[in-house]
């Protein structure tokens, strides 16, 4: 696992990731991302990785302050882009979250690390901004 911290971006798929939002004009990049992730019934690692980075771009557009630890300059640039997330977004975000900080192969490789507590406190950051 290309891992160097819990944070949302912190792995190289999540990453690597991110940099797709540089070309991006629509929050249609995120909510496809969400809502493929929610219809597959199993789960892999770079899935679950993509799931938690495309919640996060949600919860930045609804205002959380994005990591200073974390190299987010392509979120930033679509953030401004784009703006607010539609609610549609907001919705899949939370359920995303729900689903990989659940039973996912992600979820068991932070408790192989025995860092699940920590990076489940870092989805409940991400999640709790979502607005309600």
């Amino acid at each position: 696992m290309g891992t160097w911290s819990e944070e949302p971006f912190g792995n190289d798929t999540a990453a690597d990731w991110a940099w797709e939002l540089d070309e991006a004009d629509s929050w249609d990049v995120v909510t496809d991302v969400l809502q493929e992730y929610l219809g597959d019934d199993k789960t892999d690692t770079g899935a679950d990785e993509v799931a938690v980075a495309a919640a996060a771009v949600v919860a930045h557009g609804a205002g959380l302050a994005l990591s200073e630890a974390e190299d987010t300059e392509s979120v930033e640039g679509f953030l401004a882009r784009v703006g607010a997330p539609p609610a549609s977004a907001v919705t899949a975000a939370r359920a995303a979250l729900d689903k990989v900080g659940g039973q996912s192969e992600l979820a068991e490789l932070w408790e192989d690390a025995d860092e699940l507590d920590e990076w489940r406190a870092t989805l409940a950051r991400v999640r709790d901004a979502l607005p309600a």
